[in-house]
């Protein structure tokens, strides 16, 4: 299951707006009318995408099955991901499993490739596969660059001296047909050159690059590199380069692998809040829940997130962030005691309505500094509960008991996507304020700068970046004390 959902909730079709769809790359789902998926896009950028499919002149000029496809769409979901290369990944994994009907002709499409090593093997090596099959081997990928993978595969063959023949224990034979040997390539485990434990150690030096561990080959290859364009063997430097280019891009930054990928959208709606009042024994049906989480490193730039859920779809017009104001040291009960009180307190001073369900991410202790919060200002009775992580409790009050729900049931998936979403909105404004902060830094290394300067100059400018394309003149007549010298002396500073 992937937990960095940017969005899950299922939108109606006449709810798109793209200006709330990221430019990011992703997978975007397309169901029908009866909420079963009829198609699976991948997208570098997910806003351009999924637009084009909403456009007039679309449906004039596209072909019949275009045409029929977007008229059969009824709601959309996407999914965000961190690269293109996962986007495909999971475009095709979504495919293979749910089979969508405007997605026949990718459907037996091609499979990305897999690296396997049977370590059954007397001298196992490291080999191309396109499906994976329960054979007692183990298996990497899949990996979308086929070429890039191809290359990188034959250089730590070679770079390893692991074998490349296709006999499993190589002997006398093998050897008269191998050239790898001839040109030292292979550690020629045929001669006995090399004893299996030996080779073994090669191999599984290679596994680690596999599983992301390239820093000090990496290091290597940049030092050959180096030697060789300085020996003005540029064509050997130029392969060193692209090696490195295809080992980063393969195996630096490991994609996630979507065993069992799951739908995006699949959990939110009215099907999931009917589910979780029955599951608490709600009275009344929780269509409004609001759920709030922390974010601090050791109580410092203390921040909290609210976030409102209508009817199982993300609320984002009643999402809400606060900063910490009275609590200075890291406790995140006293945190969430104040964000509470605060909420709370002006809802009811202003007597707008109150939501139908409160979660707070945590277990007894927030749940209970939440309801000690409510209590002190007066607020009525409403259903308050905590989303612990470790077990995904469900934690009521006046219950020593958690309810635990299979990690299946819609209600506890709306649960989480609630919870994971607060915790995104908490971390995006933590961030935020940290590097605020940390640019702003930059004007205390400035001699004459003090404090009371510090805020006069973020006053006048709002922020480093228009005060960095200030000119001297601009700075000298918004700040008082401040005169062209000094203007000059920030400019230069800030670069």
């Amino acid at each position: 299951m992937m937990k960095e959902r940017d969005c899950g909730a299922i939108m109606d079709k006449s709810e798109f707006h793209p200006s709330e769809i990221p430019a990011k790359p992703g997978v975007y789902v397309y169901r029908d009318r009866f909420g079963k998926v009829i198609y699976v896009g991948k997208a570098a950028n997910l806003r351009r995408r999924m637009s084009s499919y909403f456009q007039p002149s679309r449906v004039v000029r596209a072909d019949a099955k275009l045409r029929s496809l977007i008229n059969s769409i009824s709601d959309w979901s996407y999914e965000v991901v961190r690269t293109e290369d996962e986007a495909l990944i999971l475009e095709s994994r979504l495919i293979k499993d749910f089979a969508p009907h405007y997605n026949v002709l990718m459907r037996d499409d091609k499979r990305y490739l897999l690296l396997k090593i049977d370590w059954h093997e007397k001298f196992p090596t490291l080999k191309l596969a396109r499906l994976k099959k329960n054979d007692g081997a183990q298996y990497f990928g899949p990996f979308p660059k086929g070429g890039a993978l191809k290359m990188t595969l034959e250089f730590l063959l070679a770079h390893f001296g692991l074998r490349a023949c296709r006999d499993s224990e190589p002997d006398e034979e093998t050897r008269k047909r191998c050239l790898k040997r001839i040109v030292k390539d292979c550690c020629a485990p045929c001669t006995g050159a090399v004893t299996p434990e030996e080779y073994r150690e090669r191999v599984e030096q290679a596994v680690a690059v596999l599983n992301g561990d390239i820093a000090e080959l990496t290091a290597a290859i940049r030092e050959k590199m180096t030697a060789a364009a300085m020996e003005q063997r540029f064509e050997k430097a130029a392969h060193l380069r692209d090696v490195l280019t295809n080992l980063e891009a393969v195996f630096g930054k490991r994609n996630r692998i979507f065993e069992r990928p799951e739908l995006p959208g699949t959990a939110p709606g009215m099907a999931a809040v009917r589910a979780l009042g029955e599951a608490l024994g709600l009275e009344k049906l929780p269509s409004r829940i609001i759920g709030f989480d922390i974010s601090n490193i050791l109580g410092k730039l203390a921040v909290a997130s609210l976030v409102a859920f209508k009817e199982g779809r993300p609320d984002r017009d009643n999402y809400r962030r606060f900063k910490i104001r009275t609590v200075h040291q890291s406790d995140d009960f006293a945190m969430m005691h104040e964000v509470l009180v605060r909420h709370f307190g002006r809802l009811l001073e202003e007597k707008r309505p109150l939501p139908d369900l409160v979660m707070v991410d945590g277990g007894k202790g927030q749940l209970s500094s939440a309801i000690d919060a409510l209590v002190e200002i007066g607020c009525p009775p409403l259903p308050v509960i905590g989303l612990a992580k470790r077990n995904e409790e469900i934690y009521l009050p006046g219950r020593s008991e958690p309810v635990v729900l299979d990690r299946h049931n819609p209600a506890l998936r709306m649960l989480q996507a609630l919870r994971d979403e607060a915790h995104r909105f908490a971390i995006t404004y933590h961030r935020e304020l940290r590097n605020k902060r940390i640019e702003q830094s930059r004007l205390d290394e400035i001699q004459g700068i003090g404090d009371t300067r510090k805020k006069q100059l973020l006053r006048a400018f709002g922020s480093l970046r228009a005060l960095k394309k200030a000119t001297p003149d601009e700075i000298a007549e918004k700040v008082p004390g401040i005169g062209e010298a000094l203007a000059e002396k920030i400019l230069a500073a800030l670069g």
